[in-house]
Order: C-alpha cells, then sequence, then structure tokens
C-alpha cells in the first residue's frame, strides 16, 4: 500500500475507532474489565456483608477478632491482542472481509485501553509469531499499532494458536487482559494452551466469520480455495448432498470451537462480517458485568 493510501486509511480507522471507543465503550469497556488486577493495600475489622474469602487469617489468629484485605484497582492494565493473520482472513463475501473486520475492532479495543490508561501491545500470528509489538501508552503508539493492523503483511498462512497463546504466556509476566482475536479455523489442538493461557491472564475471545463459510449457495460449479494451504478443488453446488455436508461440516467446527471455550471458561463472542461488531462486543462487555 502506497504511503500515502496507507495515512488515509489509518485517518479514516483512528475517527471512526476513537469516536466508538469514546462515545459508545467509555463506560463499558472499564467496567467489563476493571478490577482483574487488584494490588492488596491494608487490613481493616471484618464488617457485616464482608466477603469471607477476603478474611486474613494471620491477622485474624493474632488480635483474636476477624480482619480482612482490603485490595484497592491497579491504575494501568496491560492489554494484549493476540491477532490471526493467517491467509483464512482475507475472505469475504459481503463489503468487509474478516480481516477488514479484525481491524477496526482491534483499533476500537486499542483506543478504549489508552483511554482507560492501560498499556496495550499486540502479538500477530499466523503458524509462528509474526510481530510482537510489546504494550506501551500513547496516541503514537495506537497510530503505529493502526498502521500495522492495516499494512501488515504475514510470511505464512497457516494458523497454530496454540503457540501463539504461549507465547502469550511466556513473554508478559504480569496478568493481563489478552483478546484472542480468530476465524478459529485452526486444525491443531489448541484447549490445553487456551486454559493455560486462562488460568494466567483474563482471556477473551473474538471469533469472526463470514455467513458463506456456514451456508454454501446453490450456484453449480464452484472452485474452493484453501487460503492457508493453497489447495484447489471443485465442487458442485447444485447439489442437495454436497451442500447438507459442507454445512456439516462447518456446524461440527463450530461446535469443537464452543467446546474448547466452555472447557478452558474462555469468556467469547462470534461476529459475522456483515453484523454490527459494536453491538458484538457491548453485548460481550454487558455479560461480564453480569457475571462479576
Amino acid at each position: 500500500m502506497e504511503t500515502s493510501e496507507l495515512l488515509k486509511k489509518v485517518r479514516q480507522i483512528e475517527i471512526k475507532t476513537r469516536g466508538l471507543s469514546r462515545n459508545i465503550f467509555a463506560g463499558q469497556y472499564h467496567s467489563a474489565f476493571k478490577g482483574r488486577g487488584m494490588a492488596f493495600s491494608e487490613v481493616r475489622e471484618y464488617q457485616f456483608g464482608d466477603d469471607i474469602r477476603d478474611i486474613d487469617w494471620n491477622v485474624t489468629a493474632r488480635y483474636n477478632k476477624p480482619f480482612v484485605k482490603v485490595f484497592e484497582e491497579e491504575r494501568e492494565m496491560t492489554v494484549m491482542l493476540l491477532i490471526d493473520v493467517s491467509g483464512s482472513l482475507d475472505f469475504g463475501t459481503h463489503q468487509q472481509t474478516k480481516r477488514d473486520i479484525v481491524t477496526e475492532m482491534a483499533a476500537t479495543l486499542a483506543f478504549s485501553a489508552i483511554q482507560n490508561n492501560d498499556k496495550i501491545g499486540v502479538i500477530f500470528f499466523t503458524n509462528k509469531i509474526e510481530k510482537f509489538i510489546p504494550p506501551k501508552k500513547g496516541k503514537k503508539h495506537i497510530l503505529y499499532i493502526i498502521r500495522e493492523l492495516i499494512d501488515f503483511q504475514p510470511t505464512n498462512t497457516h494458523t497454530d494458536m496454540a503457540m501463539a497463546l504461549k507465547f502469550l504466556t511466556n513473554a508478559i509476566k504480569k496478568r493481563c487482559t489478552a483478546f484472542l482475536i480468530s476465524d478459529f479455523l485452526d486444525i491443531y489442538d489448541y484447549d490445553n494452551a487456551l486454559t493455560i493461557a486462562n488460568r494466567k491472564h483474563d482471556l477473551i475471545a473474538l471469533q469472526v466469520y463470514d455467513q458463506l463459510e456456514t451456508e454454501l449457495p446453490a450456484v453449480g460449479l464452484i472452485k474452493m480455495l484453501d487460503a492457508e494451504t493453497g489447495d484447489e478443488t471443485w465442487i458442485d453446488s447444485s447439489s442437495k448432498a454436497v451442500r447438507e455436508r459442507y454445512h456439516r461440516y462447518y456446524q461440527k467446527q463450530l461446535m469443537e470451537v464452543a467446546q474448547a471455550f466452555t472447557k478452558s471458561r474462555v469468556d467469547n463472542v462470534s461476529i459475522n462480517t456483515n453484523e454490527d461488531y459494536v453491538k458484538a462486543l457491548l453485548t460481550l462487555f454487558h455479560k461480564r458485568n453480569y457475571m462479576r
């Protein structure tokens, strides 16, 4: 992408996503993710209504009456965006590809993090770590992230989420909030990596998909290209049996992904390329607030 075109695109994304994060996500983001990092402050005597899980048993034993630990919210949080940049994200049958949606969502979350005084970092991955942007603050850092979101060109096309999650747990020592953004069309087993990452960090999965991936239209012979392997095959979409088999295959994939999220207790939401991702994210934020 030429420099002038890139700068124009960066500006467009900045205006749209910064406005969304300021006007829509301002309170929702903070309330959904605040308190995930808590620092011990002091102890005080137990009061009616205090959570018994906060009792400091050492101090209680010393003074022979109950004391509870008082925590205060850490002023800043680290937010990591784990972004799948494999070949399958270039697919899209509507006005936007899956990659376009990922770019806008990631930029919106990045601006929300900065407005909440959080650090923001990014891990671009395929079946290897393509690029690691360490977490920082500031508008210059945000614009750099948006520029990379728009113009980054991966060297590989395959996907390995387990590898990316392991990198996160090793690279970010302190507990963070991490958004894993992908279409989750990964053939490798990543269940254990999800569980381990979610134990150390607050992991949220954002799954992006396109409607054509769920239902094959009856339009005759179609050449299908696997964007990650480059394999091509012709299928007869006019055959009802072929369409049903295709649909069952995708539904099986969806079920396996949902089971992985349930097993690892990872909060998640699925977003269609022809739907409003803002509404989907707000639904997720509301759910987290309700469950807190």
